[in-house]
């Protein structure tokens, strides 16, 4: 089921996050982040922006949401866009449902575009993205540092209206 996300919904998405942060290259985050930042974030996100989560059996398996792209007045109608599916649900098609929803939802407000920005090489997320019709607008090589190795990021834009 995908439902909005509830702010106690915190812990059990922090630590999929995390997951990520100490074993990936998937975020550019180097240290876990601490429930307190972590649950200011998702405050301020979701009074923004669309933020759901995915469960079953009341377990949270993943969750995606829109956030601010750049914080310049002439950025108010992008999106970025966000999808998170814990390390041991990969293969259930949860990323692929969340992104249905979440553009969705996109779709109702005044936003112009929603862009992806990955980390690439990254097969799984380029093919879900391109599943919705986003395309490979910019390619920025060697802009992060993780894992002792240069990494580069890959910017992916889909037009909502």
């Amino acid at each position: 089921m995908i439902r909005v996300l509830n702010i106690k919904d915190a812990k059990e998405l922090l630590d999929i996050y995390n997951y990520y942060v100490l074993n990936t290259t998937a975020t550019f985050d180097i240290e876990p982040i601490k429930i307190e930042a972590f649950t200011e974030k998702l405050v301020l996100i979701s009074s923004e922006y669309p933020f759901i989560v995915y469960e079953e059996e009341n377990e949270i398996l993943g969750y995606a949401y829109g956030s601010q792209f750049r914080p310049r007045a002439a950025y108010n109608y992008v999106a970025e866009s966000t999808v998170y599916v814990k390390h041991t649900a990969h293969g259930k098609q949860i990323g692929t449902k969340l992104y249905a929803e979440l553009i969705r939802l996109l779709k109702e407000t005044d936003l112009h575009s929603v862009l992806g920005v990955l980390t690439i090489p990254n097969e799984g997320s380029i093919k879900l993205h391109e599943k919705f019709g986003f395309e490979q607008v910019a390619n920025l090589k060697e802009v992060g540092f993780k894992f002792g190795e240069w990494l580069n990021v890959g910017i992916w834009q889909l037009k909502l209206k």
